[in-house]
C-alpha cells in the first residue's frame, strides 16, 4: 500500500476508535445490529435524554458508521456496516479471555494466604 493511503486508513481508524470509545455509542451500535430504528426507538431502549441520543447519533453518522434514511417525518438509522458489530463482538471476546487470564492468575495468590 501506499503511504498516503495508509495515512488515510490510520486516520479511519482512530476517529473510528474515538466514536466506539463511549460506552452509549457501543450500546447504539448493538441496538442496531437488528434493525433500523429512530431516535425515539433508542431513546426509550437507552432511557436517555433525546438530546443525548441525537448527540451519539451524529458522533456515529460523522464516522460513517451509521447510515439514516427518511420514511415520513421520521428519521430510521441503521448500521453502515454490519462488521462493525463482528468487531466489537470480537474485542469483546478478547477482553473477557483476559479478565479470565487475570483472574486465574489472582486466584492462587489468594488460596495462598488462606
Amino acid at each position: 500500500m501506499d503511504s498516503q493511503l495508509m495515512e488515510e486508513i490510520e486516520l479511519l481508524h482512530n476517529q473510528v476508535c474515538q466514536a466506539l470509545g463511549d460506552p452509549i455509542r457501543i450500546a447504539v451500535i448493538y441496538l442496531l445490529a437488528n434493525r433500523a430504528q429512530n431516535v425515539s426507538d433508542l431513546t426509550a431502549e437507552l432511557d436517555l435524554p433525546q438530546s443525548t441520543v441525537s448527540r451519539h447519533l451524529k458522533i456515529l453518522r460523522d464516522r460513517a458508521l451509521v447510515k439514516t434514511t427518511r420514511q415520513g417525518t421520521a428519521v430510521y438509522y441503521a448500521l453502515s456496516d454490519k462488521r462493525i458489530v463482528q468487531a466489537l463482538d470480537l474485542m469483546r471476546g478478547l477482553l473477557r479471555d483476559r479478565v479470565v487470564q487475570q483472574l486465574q492468575v489472582v486466584t492462587p495468590q489468594d488460596e495462598e494466604g488462606l
